[in-house]
């Protein structure tokens, strides 16, 4: 059994609990906000003319062109970890699995790619 000579943690583990009930609430509100904005980019992503699914890297540079910059690869190392290619171009960037995409994504301020490069 702990015996406590203060009520000070006895005092701060009430303010911690008080907090995390507060911040419930604001984090909930937060979160919808988050999927209004996440829904609002998808349907945008639809109405714009973006790589689809399944096109080759060859097919993606002879439509849209050379990309800005061609970021380093992540992954590969195991059959279950396949290598990700990623192409930024000036509106979006192209994910690619080894050669072909799969998934085209705005590059705009409510995701987190607005800068690719920071996280490469």
């Amino acid at each position: 059994m702990v015996k406590f000579t203060s009520s000070l943690p006895v005092i701060a583990m009430m303010v911690a609990v008080a907090g995390f009930g507060l911040s419930q609430p604001i984090h909930a509100a937060q979160s919808k906000h988050g999927d209004s904005l996440l829904i609002h980019r998808v349907q945008q992503e639809k109405t714009m003319n973006l790589p689809r699914r399944g096109l080759s890297m060859s097919q993606v540079e002879k439509t849209w062109g050379a990309p800005q910059r061609k970021l380093s690869p992540r992954g590969g190392d195991t059959r279950k970890h396949p290598q990700i290619n990623r192409w930024e171009y000036p509106g979006f960037i192209v994910y690619f699995e080894h050669s072909h995409v799969i998934h085209s994504v705005l590059n705009t301020p409510a995701g987190n790619n607005t800068h690719p490069a920071a996280v490469n």
